[in-house]
């Protein structure tokens, strides 16, 4: 079979590549190894950019998004028992939305679905040629793609990176801490998002809805999650105020790197999203830079001045957001017993709340950049 286009991996890289190009009028078939039901309750990332709103927008998929989504203008920094609100509109003229990755993929899939093109889930035996050719198992039956360019959207575990492991050189620092996140039932103990930074770890306030909170404690990479209790009584502590608790649903803990491989192209093999860079999630930066990656690719195709500028273009806006992600993780974790260290920490932090110019640098990067295209 022949297409112009093969995506591996139907998470949001690649449903958002795969509608961008169907507006473009190219072809392209979806594989995707889970299930349809495990690919749409995935629960990742839950921050848009502007731009990624603009994109929904764009592809005509913003609707529920603007009716279901929470707009937040600010974010509140935490320190010394105090909080200090950034107001990311007011500086930058831009706002972020609190709509969960998962309800962004169930958008795109239905979109997909209605358009009746190819996408096909519970792939196996994935086989990427950067030559161009990309053979898998479906329904018990072998395939081979053949394919003008081949969209590595698979993930940080694909099989597309591994496939021009040889030509990669690899950027990579990883922290000695993780997250151990929760989902709860029960109203966000604020309007906006606090990010909190105290001695005895950061933690994040944050929501997926009016009824469903999404906290998140600084912790030992290998931790086990604590006792429900014990994980509200450490809220509290961290923030410097009672927060809401409810029945916890889900909970568990992820660790903390930073990752970027280049090139992000070799032969007609194009990485994008977490296949190409992984970042902390302190900056809310990785569902927001893979749809920066894949706005690119699409704007890029069919041109081969554009197509062979891909990495170079791509890592300018990665490396900011990497840079982004570093700063905001060092500057609220507590990343030593290094009394100097915590010092330090708090004199950025009140810099950045008491000046306007600093405040701004924050907020603009935290809204989003503009998305790079051809």
């Amino acid at each position: 079979m022949r297409t112009q286009v093969a995506i591996v991996g139907g998470g949001p890289a690649g449903l958002m590549l795969g509608r961008l190009l169907e507006r473009r009028g190219i072809e392209s078939v979806i594989l995707e190894a889970r299930e349809r039901e495990y690919v749409q309750q995935r629960v990742r990332a839950g921050v848009l950019e502007q731009a990624t709103m603009d994109l929904m927008d764009e592809v005509g998929l913003g609707a529920r998004m603007h009716r279901e989504g929470l707009v937040h203008e600010g974010v509140e920094l935490r320190f010394d028992g105090e909080g200090h609100r950034i107001p990311l509109k007011d500086l930058t003229g831009r706002a972020i939305t609190i709509y969960g990755q998962q309800e962004v993929v169930k958008d795109l899939i239905e979109a997909r679905l209605q358009s009746g093109l190819p996408l096909h889930f519970e792939v196996s035996d994935v086989v990427v040629d950067p030559a161009g050719t990309v053979t898998y198992t479906h329904e018990g039956e072998s395939h081979t793609l053949e394919a003008d360019l081949i969209a590595g959207c698979d993930g940080f575990h694909g099989v597309c990176r591994p496939a021009i492991a040889d030509v990669l050189t690899v950027y990579e620092r990883e922290y000695p801490f993780g997250w151990m996140g929760i989902l709860a039932e029960c109203a966000p103990a604020s309007e906006e998002l606090i990010y909190a930074h105290h001695e005895r770890g950061f933690a994040l306030a944050s929501m997926r809805s009016h009824q469903i909170t999404r906290m998140y404690l600084q912790c030992a990479p290998d931790a086990e999650p604590l006792p429900d209790e014990e994980i509200w009584d450490e809220l509290d502590r961290r923030f410097g105020m009672s927060v809401n608790r409810g029945p916890i649903f889900e909970k568990g803990v992820t660790p903390m790197r930073s990752f970027v491989v280049e090139p992000m192209q070799h032969g007609k093999l194009f990485l994008a999203g977490d296949a190409a860079h992984i970042v902390p999630p302190t900056g809310a930066k990785g569902l927001n830079t893979a749809m920066a990656d894949v706005a690119l690719l699409a704007s890029s195709f069919g041109d081969e001045g554009a197509l062979a500028a891909y990495t170079q273009r791509a890592l300018e806006r990665v490396w900011r957001v990497q840079h982004f992600s570093w700063w905001m993780t060092s500057m609220l974790h507590r990343m030593s017993d290094d009394p100097f260290e915590t010092q330090l920490q708090r004199s950025q932090l009140r810099y950045t709340v008491t000046s306007e110019a600093q405040a701004t640098a924050l907020a603009e990067n935290y809204v989003g950049l503009p998305f790079i295209t051809a």
